[in-house]
């Protein structure tokens, strides 16, 4: 589907988050309305409901975090990532339909924020008894990105959204990258994801969905 241009609008006010902030969504849209923690939602928290938007604060992981959790030099990478995500989204790939992203000025840096529409459905990690039912539709995305030749290296199984009525969504494309051709990409992606599911206590039927083939 695809999605209107750009556009950017200075110092404005996003719901629970203040003031000061550069928003770039189609058309210069701004979030408004009364802001809600994203119930259920995974993460380094501050993620907010906001009607049918989410916004997802951007927050450093790993050691880096205890230093700086939240100052990126440019506003670049949030840029990158939203680039990414479009990409996929008016290629048909089942994720979630990105809105835009802002920035605001932060110490020496800037801080940012995405903007999401809302998925309708649960993370994995909350729906492990449907791993066998859903297995094929978890495979087959990562399969694309494979096919693809995109990298993305924050795939955990906290960003795979499972919707009631069936199939599967991927969320987070921050650092993502596409590769040299003729790369080999899946086992990547399995020892990725099969990281993810020890750090989260899977059951055994998870860590099947990406061992039970070598590539869909």
């Amino acid at each position: 589907m695809p999605l209107r241009p750009l556009g950017c609008r200075l110092n404005l006010e996003l719901p629970g988050m203040g003031g000061g902030w550069r928003v770039c969504t189609p058309g210069g849209i701004v979030p408004t309305g009364d802001p809600l923690p994203l119930s259920g939602a995974f993460g380094r928290g501050g993620i907010l409901r906001v009607g049918d938007l989410v916004l997802r604060p951007y927050r450093r992981g790993g050691l880096l975090r205890h230093v700086n959790e939240r100052t990126y030099r440019t506003h670049l990478r949030f840029a990158a990532e939203h680039a990414i995500h479009r990409g996929l989204w008016e290629a048909g790939f089942p994720t979630v339909e990105p809105v835009g992203y802002a920035w605001r000025a932060s110490g020496l840096g800037v801080e940012g924020v995405l903007i999401t529409r809302l998925a309708d459905g649960e993370a994995w990690p909350r729906r492990w008894e449907l791993s066998t039912d859903r297995g094929g539709d978890i495979r087959r995305l990562i399969g694309s990105l494979c096919e693809w030749g995109l990298w993305a290296p924050d795939l955990n199984a906290t960003n795979v959204i499972l919707p009631a009525n069936g199939g599967a969504l991927m969320l987070d494309w921050d650092r993502a990258r596409f590769e040299p051709a003729g790369q080999d990409l899946w086992p990547r992606y399995r020892a990725r994801l099969e990281r993810s599911l020890r750090k989260l206590g899977a059951p055994a039927e998870a860590f099947a969905v990406m061992a039970a083939a070598p590539h869909p």
